[in-house]
């Protein structure tokens, strides 16, 4: 990025996160769900679902984890789409300001929120009983990958956040995302599932992601998964990225 870039970029990242600091109860609401299904899963269904001799709270906070990524950056499409609808970029467009500026203010304040909320999440975790002896090192790496995850996600919401034609359009573009870690890992092991929703289970991203960050949290060897969960997010956010910038020049074309 330029100078000039960087500069409107940081305006526009002050200016959302105004909105969301003025606005708590995205994050609140944002974490709100993946609380209540750890709170549903660990104290209700915990006990009938067998996690190998894990504790399930460890078991389950990377696919929860995952959750409120999606659950967050529906938060972003949202806010563009507003933008979007209300004017407010094109106003922006007869000023001096970056156009590539107007989007990565989205997408850096999506990264923050959705780190906040990934944040209270954990601490939920940790008054459930949680714990993990990883180092700093595993941690970071857990850490590089859900915000690698945050940025394809959120990449991706722009484009229903810049073509929505109304509020209920752009809210359904979470939904898939939010049911995808259903069928994977996240929640139960694959062992017991049907053959052919098993082999989807096995491969898709997001058992890739949780098993990759489960692993880590547990001190265990991550393998070939961890590269495999690294080439998901990098390929998603390559593809997102793209789209999103092909969607922009097209629609403010």
């Amino acid at each position: 990025m330029t100078t000039a870039v960087l500069h409107d970029t940081r305006t526009m990242l002050g200016r959302c996160l105004r909105h969301v600091v003025r606005s708590p109860d995205t994050i609140i609401t944002t974490a709100v769900t993946p609380v209540a299904m750890l709170l549903l899963f660990v104290y209700v269904f915990g006990g009938a679902i067998d996690a190998g001799g894990e504790d399930y709270v460890g078991y389950l906070l990377p696919g929860v984890l995952l959750v409120t990524i999606a659950s967050s950056v529906a938060y972003t499409a949202f806010r563009l789409y507003t933008d979007v609808s209300g004017g407010l970029f094109e106003r922006f467009r007869s000023m001096p300001v970056a156009r590539q500026a107007l989007l990565w203010g989205h997408v850096l304040t999506s990264v923050v929120a959705t780190l906040v909320s990934l944040a209270l999440v954990v601490v939920v975790a940790l008054v459930m009983g949680f714990r993990s002896g990883a180092g700093p090192l595993a941690w970071l790496a857990v850490l590089g990958i859900l915000v690698l995850l945050t940025l394809a996600l959120t990449w991706l919401a722009v484009v229903p956040g810049l073509t929505a034609r109304s509020v209920d359009g752009v809210s359904g573009f979470s939904y898939p995302l939010v049911f995808l870690p259903f069928v994977s890992s996240a929640f139960v092991p694959t062992d017991g599932m049907p053959a052919p929703v098993r082999w989807f289970a096995e491969n898709q991203p997001v058992t890739a992601i949780v098993d990759t960050v489960r692993s880590l949290l547990a001190e265990q060897p991550v393998g070939g998964q961890g590269w495999l969960a690294v080439a998901w997010c990098l390929g998603l956010l390559l593809v997102a990225y793209l789209l999103a910038l092909a969607t922009y020049r097209r629609t403010t074309g």
